[in-house]
């Protein structure tokens, strides 16, 4: 368990016009995680329904663990509807309430948490009271707790946000949200000391903001890194961004540089924006192929 990253929240559905595919943040970030080679485990919840066994059918088909994914019967899997019309900004409807907003807080899922290396959650899953406080114990339990920023309107607010915030030890969040976090706590727009300005205020080892096309950010060891974006033949962008979290934390927690880690991670997010869905099947070796190409031209 010393090496293992534990993710916690939302699993999901995401119905597009041409079908539905397996999603949700901590999901996808948990799915490519394992398939990079780094031991993880999830925490989340499904129904009692066809849905619910057809992704714990997926995570098991991808070599995951579906131990610690819950099974509730009085709320159904969750489904989110996304529009896709525009390609590099895909639009949410997310239906409430449902399987996730109810996980449940007991002593095998606390005894997991405070024995892992790394505790990854979102915002997105702190929209209910219950897996708000099942969160909330949990935070108290984990070892370095990675925020992944998810504010998803209208299921956030500014309280939770800053709570969540607080108890971090790393923040990943897109440029969209990183605006409106600077608009409520004030501090400099500047990017370096944006991000240094929420590293002080919040006591963070790093906050990483992604770019999308122009690439990412990171303050992280008192210094400011910046990647380019790489250019890739978009089909879609859902799921980059938790493929950028699993490639810089798989990076990371193997040793590598903060630039090298910010650079692996732009690879992955770019990656995953060629195909349609958040997890297509990844490697490492697919990542360091798309850098050499890089690199070449």
């Amino acid at each position: 368990m010393q090496n293992t990253v534990v993710c916690f929240g939302e699993t999901l559905w995401d119905v597009l016009p041409s079908g539905k595919q397996p999603g949700g943040a901590p999901f996808n970030v948990a799915v490519h995680l394992h398939q990079f080679g780094q031991p993880v485990e999830l925490i989340s919840r499904v129904g009692d329904d066809d849905l619910g066994t057809e992704l714990l059918d997926f995570l098991e088909s991808r070599g995951v663990s579906t131990k610690y994914v819950q099974r509730g019967k009085t709320h159904l899997t969750g489904v989110v509807k996304a529009n896709v019309d525009d390609r590099n900004e895909v639009v949410y409807k997310i239906v409430q309430p449902v399987a996730w907003d109810y996980i449940q807080y007991d002593n095998e899922v606390r005894d997991l948490v405070a024995g892992a290396k790394v505790f990854v959650y979102g915002s997105l899953a702190a929209r209910s009271q219950a897996t708000r406080e099942t969160l909330y114990r949990l935070l108290q339990s984990a070892q370095l707790k990675v925020f992944d920023v998810n504010m998803r309107p209208p299921h956030y607010t500014r309280e939770v946000i800053k709570y969540l915030l607080e108890q971090a030890d790393v923040v990943k969040m897109n440029h969209h949200e990183l605006a409106e976090i600077l608009d409520w706590f004030g501090g400099s727009t500047e990017d370096e000391a944006a991000l240094a300005g929420l590293a002080s205020r919040f006591d963070l080892k790093a906050v990483c903001v992604t770019l999308g096309a122009d690439g990412a950010m990171l303050w992280a060891g008192g210094q400011f890194y910046r990647a380019p974006g790489i250019k890739v033949e978009v089909v879609d962008t859902i799921g980059s961004g938790d493929a950028f979290l699993a490639a810089f934390l798989r990076a990371w927690l193997s040793g590598r540089p903060y630039d090298e880690c910010l650079r692996i991670a732009c690879a992955s997010g770019a990656l995953v924006a060629t195909y349609q869905g958040a997890t297509p099947a990844l490697s490492e070796t697919h990542i360091t192929d798309l850098l050499d190409v890089q690199v070449r031209q």
